[in-house]
């Protein structure tokens, strides 16, 4: 990063910068939750049911997770602004692709499309960022860029649903043709071309071994859910998937520059918030996908009341960013993830108690709940993951972080799937009521899940606190 005596305050092209990354961050999460209350019209209009939708967003979300410990070598190799304009443009085409998709097969492999594009708008973004503006402004300007971050979670499940129910699901993915033309344009105008002052080789041979492990988990799980593959293909996944990444941790801990260096975890609060993030988002992670199928499979509301529904998630959790400092500073890390997580998992648990004909107000009171507890437990986890990293480990940390929050994301879209394609088999799908059994057995267990990852940060250092007054967020998905 560039010191301040170096750099005079913000000029109109730096914040014109700024708007740019911005702009690229709204476009990716909005993306990644617009779609959630389209699926079950999605899934009339393929001949799909809406309960085996899931690989729409997991697709999504692991291409990310593959993609992004890649990103910050592909930027220093080909420039921010060669590499910027690119993740754009597959963006855009992933986008027109799975408008025109007329099958789940070809709306998935659109998808991935997609990822690659998304996976590097927010990383190479950030890089830009960190290599052009003062050390003194660079919290402000991450500020500024994190907040579209919270407005497209925001406002995507709810347009999403008007989409659905005013044109057709095909337009949540033709709306970003023009931003993505527009972003193109800016792009070429805006985006400095850096580049990494050292070109060191990129360790190919650990980011096969990672990628594959992480694919083949998922797919396994994904397995589970009961997409076609047969129980030994399942088994045989699991077992090359972990036994690659085993494979890998072995090959970085004899390579001079690894991906992911195996000394990271020497540091306590970035192996205990990296595992916790994994096991507890496991649960929360499918919150997004499997509520707006609930409320519209087995509770009948409409698209766009279902993308009303999620409002209360985002809101509470936006107000909740104004407390999160002054908990963590009174009651220190443990405490309150400890508390926290099993909070969580018992207002997931408490959706098993959801039915028809129950007022509103309970259901909004139940999101509101959640989206509180939610927001804390995100932003409590990614800082106290990266609060003791030093300068030469901070970049590789938090590309860490970043892999696992898009690869816990895709496996709890997963897991919950297999779980409810489980209890759809012991319940039947006959009736609503049938899948409304299934969805509650489904929440009860998710959230017991997340309860129990609450041993994991029993183990954090009971003296850990916020030292900043304002932590900043770390990434797009917390």
């Amino acid at each position: 990063m560039v010191s301040d005596s170096q750099v005079l305050p913000l000029a109109p092209v730096r914040k014109s910068l700024l708007w740019l990354v911005a702009v690229a961050f709204f476009m990716q999460t909005l993306d990644a939750t617009i779609i959630n209350t389209a699926l079950p019209a999605m899934a009339a209009s393929l001949g799909e049911s809406p309960l085996r939708m899931q690989s729409v967003i997991v697709a999504y979300a692991l291409t990310m997770a593959m993609l992004i410990p890649a990103s910050g070598w592909i930027a220093d190799r080909f420039g921010t602004r060669r590499v910027f304009f690119s993740a754009i443009v597959l963006f855009t085409l992933g986008s027109v692709a799975c408008a025109l998709s007329h099958g789940l097969g070809q709306l998935v492999a659109a998808r991935v499309v997609q990822g690659l594009g998304g996976a590097l708008l927010l990383p190479v973004g950030r890089l830009s960022l960190l290599r052009t503006v003062p050390r003194s402004q660079f919290l402000q300007a991450m500020s500024f860029v994190a907040i579209p971050g919270l407005i497209g979670p925001l406002l995507g499940p709810t347009l999403g649903g008007w989409l659905v129910e005013y044109a057709s699901w095909h337009w949540i993915f033709l709306i970003n043709v023009p931003v993505g033309v527009l972003g193109c344009l800016a792009t070429l105008r805006l985006m400095p071309d850096l580049r990494g002052d050292v070109r060191r080789r990129f360790d190919g041979v650990g980011y096969a071994l990672l990628a594959f492990g992480m694919v083949a988990i998922s797919l396994s799980l994904d397995g589970v859910a009961e997409v076609g593959l047969r129980q030994v293909s399942v088994l045989v996944l699991i077992v090359f998937g972990f036994a690659s990444l085993a494979a890998y941790w072995l090959h970085a801990g004899r390579r001079a520059d690894p991906l992911f260096s195996p000394t990271l975890f020497k540091v306590p609060t970035l192996s205990i918030g990296l595992i916790g993030n994994l096991f507890s988002r496991l649960g929360s992670g499918c919150m997004p996908f499997l509520v707006p199928l609930l409320l519209q499979v087995s509770m009948g509301y409409s698209p766009m009341r279902a993308g009303l529904m999620m409002l209360p998630i985002a809101l509470a959790g936006m107000l909740m960013k104004r407390f999160t400092t002054r908990l963590i500073q009174r009651y220190g890390y443990r405490k309150v993830l400890v508390v926290n997580t099993a909070l969580v998992g018992l207002t997931m648990a408490s959706f098993c108690l959801t039915a028809p004909g129950q007022p509103l107000a309970l259901h909004i009171l139940q999101l509101l709940a959640f989206g509180a507890v939610n927001s804390l437990q995100f932003t409590a986890m990614n800082t106290v993951t990266l609060r003791d990293l030093d300068a030469g480990m901070a970049s590789s940390g938090n590309s860490l972080l970043s892999m696992v929050q898009m690869l816990a994301m895709s496996m709890g879209v997963a897991a919950a799937s297999a779980v409810l394609g489980g209890y759809t088999g012991i319940f039947g799908n006959a009736q609503p009521l049938d899948t409304l059994h299934a969805f509650q057995a489904t929440f009860a267990t998710m959230g017991l899940i997340t309860l129990t990852s609450a041993l994991i940060f029993w183990n954090l250092p009971p003296d850990a606190r916020a030292v900043q007054p304002n932590p900043p967020e770390v990434s797009g998905q917390g």
